[in-house]
């Protein structure tokens, strides 16, 4: 894996990219980030929570279930796959262009949690399967707060396993983000104008 920090060589690798994943901590704007990137490049959004791990009433899909959805997505030509489960990463790292990690520290990622959960409270968000309104509970506070050393080790792994090409763009703060989608902006304008 070659990780990348800068916002404006990131902005150039995903520009021509036709398959993103986006991964991070619960809260760390996933989804989000996900929908502007989708925009902004036409490519299809997949969530995870929506479209491959949650039925009504927050029942988990069967993992059989699970790893046939997944590899379908996978095998799509152009996708944006946002979430986490280090354990389909292999399922999604083999074709996966580049991989955006949203690394922010856990205080921003509880705080944004709380907020999704104040605004959406018995409401579905949008990018969550029908049937499951939005929670908050201590087990999720608690994954999120050991997310960092409980999930990300296993990340890296597949990450350092997938391939040594695989560009890992590292964004560590919203500023972060805002900067890339900026960069982003900049990248297509200037090639539009050529």
């Amino acid at each position: 894996m070659i990780i990348v920090n800068d916002t404006k060589e990131a902005a150039e690798i995903i520009k021509g990219s036709r398959r993103l994943l986006v991964i991070g901590c619960s809260g760390n704007g996933k989804s989000t980030l996900s929908n502007r990137l989708s925009e902004r490049l036409g490519l299809p959004h997949i969530s995870c929570d929506r479209d491959i791990f949650w039925l009504p009433g927050w029942k988990l899909r069967p993992r059989p279930e699970i790893v046939e959805r997944m590899t379908a997505f996978a095998a799509e030509d152009r996708w944006i796959i946002d979430g986490n489960s280090p354990g389909t990463l292999p399922l999604r790292l083999p074709r996966t262009e580049a991989v955006i990690w949203l690394r922010f520290p856990r205080w921003m990622s509880l705080t944004s949690v709380v907020k999704r959960w104040l605004r959406y409270r018995g409401k579905v968000r949008p990018e969550m399967a029908e049937g499951c309104p939005e929670k908050i509970d201590a087990k999720f506070l608690s994954y999120i707060w050991n997310f960092e050393k409980a999930e990300s080790p296993e990340i890296v792994q597949h990450l350092e396993a997938a391939r040594r090409d695989l560009p890992v763009i590292i964004l560590t703060s919203y500023q972060d983000t805002n900067r890339l989608l900026s960069d982003l902006d900049s990248a297509i304008g200037g090639e539009l104008k050529r």
